[in-house]
């Protein structure tokens, strides 16, 4: 159980989407931070960070040794991979390496005594009508939610690991996302002024990105009593269809709905327990509407140079 101030901590893809966000609040909570990315998008999101005298920054892919740097850390956030079906179906060799292989590697530099904290997800529950639990048997229906079942395994083959199975996680963050789903559809509400909608009835839980980075440092609090174990993130009422995502931002950019029958390859629709982790304490505080709120705001001035072009 890491209480005190001061834990030396690293965050493997920590200028990513969510992990720039999480090493900006353990540096607020005066933690000792080690952001460790490629960098393959560039140094924008962490530079708001480097006046702090407790982040060192380090850049090399997850893929290279780190066996000269990865003793110095009493915990390790495990969020470096390739994210999202089309990011895994575009290059499935490098989705398995960098997700799977590279995450072995990591693993088995650990000694017993360094928590690892492994970014999982819901996606591999796939395609279901029952409420998915931790032991809900896993149906993954893309590359990404095989690949990222494999990497739980491995990691928690340790005792001293915990996995964090996110809901989809939406809002801003200094490096944006816009390919996940209720980010895009802002997006397209914004700059396109209409939303095309398939499989409209298809269910996700989804959780601010806030909520997300609050539930790594529940589990950096509460280590001692999670470790060795599986947790959903997220809160059941966050669970909405594509409809009633794309109801409440046309109700406020006005933007025009279209519904096509458009199959989708990643087809996904569940809803999900988080009563295991909401027993220990863990409790969300953003809404949907204040998540899509804030996107709207943003897209008022924000327009990447290509939708798709993070992962």
């Amino acid at each position: 159980m890491f209480l005190e101030v001061g834990v030396k901590v690293l965050v493997t893809g920590g200028a990513g989407y969510v992990g720039v966000v999480l090493s900006k609040a353990l540096l607020d909570q005066a933690h000792k931070v080690t952001i460790l990315d490629n960098f393959m998008y560039g140094y924008d999101s962490v530079m708001h960070l480097i006046p702090n005298h407790n982040l060192s920054v380090i850049k090399r892919d997850i893929r290279n040794d780190l066996s000269d740097l990865i003793k110095d850390y009493d915990a390790i956030f495990h969020l470096a991979g390739i994210s999202g079906y089309p990011a895994c179906e575009a290059n499935p060799s490098a989705a398995h390496y960098i997700n799977v292989d590279a995450t072995r590697k990591l693993v088995d530099l650990l000694s017993k005594d360094q928590l690892l904290v492994n970014a999982s997800t819901t996606s591999f529950y796939g395609n279901t009508d029952a409420i998915c639990t931790e032991e809900t048997p896993i149906k993954p229906t893309s590359l990404y939610g095989i690949t990222k079942h494999q990497a739980e395994e491995v990691m928690m083959e340790r005792e001293n690991s915990i996995s964090l199975r996110f809901a989809t996680i939406f809002g801003v963050s200094p490096k944006m996302r816009v390919d996940l789903l209720a980010n895009d559809f802002a997006y397209r509400a914004v700059h396109e002024r209409c939303i095309v909608l398939f499989e409209p009835l298809a269910r996700r839980t989804f959780m601010h990105i806030n909520d997300a980075v609050q539930a790594y440092l529940f589990a950096l609090e509460h280590s001692q009593a999670m470790q060795g174990h599986i947790y959903n993130a997220g809160k059941e009422e966050m669970n909405f269809t594509k409809l009633e995502i794309a109801e409440q931002l046309k109700a406020i950019t006005n933007c025009e709905l279209i519904q096509t029958k458009i199959d989708d390859p990643d087809m996904r629709s569940f809803t999900i327990s988080f009563e295991k982790i909401r027993q220990l304490g863990y409790k969300t505080t953003c809404s949907m509407e204040q998540g899509i709120e804030e996107l709207v705001e943003l897209y008022q001035f924000y327009k990447p140079f290509s939708t798709y072009q993070t992962i």
